[in-house]
């Protein structure tokens, strides 16, 4: 058994404490959300301050700023982590971040694990997501126990961080790319007399399918936008894809438009919905009622 804190109790990160709980692990959940942290304990983790002889310390925040608040800001928590204990870093950030991030970890004796996360809230809570990973030796073997809690499959990119955050950035380009052609799609049928519905039924099991369709598309059917991932991710998220695409002089640009329809959505209101409501962009600008809209 060992000692794991997982700090950011969203969606992702609620579901990897209780993956961590349900494995034997003795596991802090932490988060600025009162309400977050005392539905953990109910459940049996532990809230409250961080014991000294923490072994893994999960950092499952929204960004570079965030995870680095967490860390080494005023109340960071490396300063008081034992010598040997791992820090595991799932949030999505520029490759440098994270080596940034190993640097100053390393000065403190503390491990670090490059190691952002696909999968969604559903693979979080079921301990099967993926994990895109990058470290040392070391970092990896600190980090195992959580590693084998929390992922289906965990990719080893490298003995440094750095490559599993870039990989991430692969993989978000093709995520958000993804979810907004799914929506241009989806309301492109609708002007056909494609129902939502009909369009997940039949392309869902045609080539023009997609992880992200099968997975978003059945939101707009339902009209259902509870954030299972929110719209306001994806700014961040694709707009680290294009400055790491700007630094290595390549051109992205279906990227760049997927970026606009995720900044319109916000700008409109959405940000805080589900991502599949890029889709209202689409629908607004066309003059279309997705379900559970009034017409």
């Amino acid at each position: 058994m060992s000692k794991i804190a997982v700090i950011g109790l969203g969606s992702m990160g609620y579901g990897m404490a209780q993956s961590c709980l349900r494995a034997g692990h003795d596991t802090w959940g932490v988060d600025i959300n009162a309400d977050a942290m005392a539905r953990f304990a109910a459940e049996g983790g532990r809230a409250g301050a961080l014991p000294a002889d923490l072994d893994i310390a999960m950092i499952v925040v929204l960004n570079a700023a965030q995870t680095e608040a967490v860390l080494f800001g005023e109340t960071g928590i490396v300063a008081d982590l034992p010598k040997g204990a791992v820090v595991i870093a799932c949030a999505t950030v520029p490759p440098e971040f994270a080596l940034k991030m190993q640097e100053r970890c390393a000065k403190a004796g503390v491990l670090y694990l490059d190691a952002p996360i696909s999968g969604g809230s559903v693979k979080a809570a079921n301990g099967q997501l993926s994990i895109m990973a990058s470290g040392s030796a070391q970092a990896f073997a600190a980090a195992r126990p959580a590693l084998d809690a929390t992922a289906e499959t965990v990719f080893e990119l490298g003995d440094s961080a750095g490559a599993g955050s870039a990989m991430k950035a692969v993989n978000q380009l093709l995520a958000g790319v993804h979810i907004a052609t799914m929506a241009e799609a989806l309301t492109f049928g609708m002007t056909q007399g494609v129902t939502p519905d009909k369009f997940v039924e039949v392309i869902s099991k045609c080539a023009g399918s997609s992880w992200m369709l099968e997975n978003r598309a059945p939101h707009i059917v339902d009209g259902d936008y509870t954030p299972r991932s929110s719209v306001n991710i994806w700014p961040k998220d694709l707009g680290i894809v294009l400055d790491i695409a700007k630094s290595a002089q390549f051109s992205a640009p279906i990227t760049a438009v997927a970026l606009q329809q995720f900044v319109a959505a916000a700008g409109m209101g959405f940000g805080g919905e589900d991502d599949a409501a890029v889709a209202k962009v689409y629908a607004r600008n066309a003059g279309l009622t997705l379900p559970g809209e009034d017409a």
